[in-house]
């Protein structure tokens, strides 16, 4: 059987690696491609890349027949997408790569992202879309929000020590690089070339960063008390990828054989070596996310460090997973793509 699918937002970063991920997927078929500042436009003329592809032209998202779509990708800007899928039909399963229902609270989403939700019936019926720790939930799910790319590579690092009880939970520092598409596609003064270029710097200093929300959501449930780590991001000059190192209170063995035992049958997540750093150019353009586990030169001081492609593990692929697994499909088909290196 293969599944008709929508992408809306398809225009930006994460639609296009949508596209690139589907296109040779053997049960999704894409149908319609929604994408209003550009339609009218083929694929081929937004994406020079793409144009090896027979693929239907960008449409504005209401002249889209939903009623022949089986599932939809939401890559639309936050705020937006609340309002776009509110009105899609109730029968179509949606994977939404916003972050327009990824924190339960409702509360919690007007401080992060500053307007009330728009969508909070449907709110409640949102499954978080960490895939491997939401799984059988986002097999039955209708709607599936993607997790923030940052939240993903810190949740890979620090769920599975939470849960083991073995790190201290009052002193965890997250110290996370992030790659320019990590910002969408719009243009921003501040990542100009001549802005970016030839450095790197911190932002959202001091907790005031959007993905806090997640962390502090999923953290305090692992730990059935409340969890504030401390966090900063950096943005980096470089197109891909997310390095997140984590410094935290623990042993070494037993940091590593939480992340091992967590990550044992997991086709994406790999747990390097004792001793073995990751880096981003070994998971580049694909849905792999490393984790290497280092011992301090301190004895109880444990950093551990998380690498994968924020466009794909963090976002699009991680959005094709779960939509994998709410039509039934093998949860890796389409995914299983070898890293591009150099």
């Amino acid at each position: 059987m293969t599944h008709s699918i929508a992408i809306l937002g398809a225009s930006g970063y994460t639609g296009a690696e949508l596209v690139r991920l589907l296109a040779t997927h053997p049960g999704m078929q894409i149908t319609a491609l929604g994408a209003n500042s550009k339609a009218g436009q083929s694929m081929a003329q937004v994406f020079p890349h793409l144009r090896h592809l027979d693929l239907p032209d960008l449409v504005k998202i209401d002249q889209i027949d939903f009623s022949a779509i089986d599932l939809c990708f939401c890559a639309l800007p936050h705020k937006t997408s609340q309002e776009v899928i509110a009105g899609l039909p109730t029968s179509l399963k949606i994977v939404d790569l916003s972050a327009d229902f990824r924190l339960r609270d409702p509360a919690a989403y007007e401080k992060w992202y500053g307007n009330p939700h728009s969508a909070v019936e449907m709110q409640k019926e949102a499954v978080y879309g960490l895939t491997e720790f939401y799984r059988d939930d986002i097999r039955a799910a209708r709607l599936v929000a993607g997790t923030g790319c940052n939240a993903a590579t810190g949740q890979y690092l620090l769920r599975p020590l939470i849960a083991a009880g073995v790190i201290d939970l009052d002193d965890i520092i997250l110290d996370l690089k992030c790659g320019v598409s990590g910002a969408g596609r719009s243009l921003k003064e501040n990542l100009l070339h001549a802005e970016l270029s030839e450095g790197y710097h911190a932002y959202a200093v001091g907790g005031t960063h959007r993905h806090l929300g997640e962390f502090d959501q999923e953290f305090s449930a692992v730990a059935g008390r409340e969890v504030h780590i401390q966090f900063t991001p950096h943005l980096v000059p470089t197109n891909r990828g997310i390095l997140a190192t984590g410094y935290v209170k623990g042993e070494a063995d037993a940091v590593y054989a939480a992340l091992a035992q967590a990550y044992a049958t997991e086709p994406f997540v790999e747990v390097l070596p004792l001793g073995e750093a990751p880096s981003t150019r070994h998971i580049r353009g694909s849905n792999f996310c490393h984790i290497g586990v280092v011992a301090d030169r301190r004895a109880g001081r444990v950093i551990v460090i998380a690498a994968l492609d924020n466009l794909t593990k963090g976002s699009s692929g991680q959005a094709l997973q779960n939509a994998n697994l709410m039509l039934g499909e093998d949860e890796t088909t389409g995914l299983m793509m070898a890293p591009i290196f150099p």
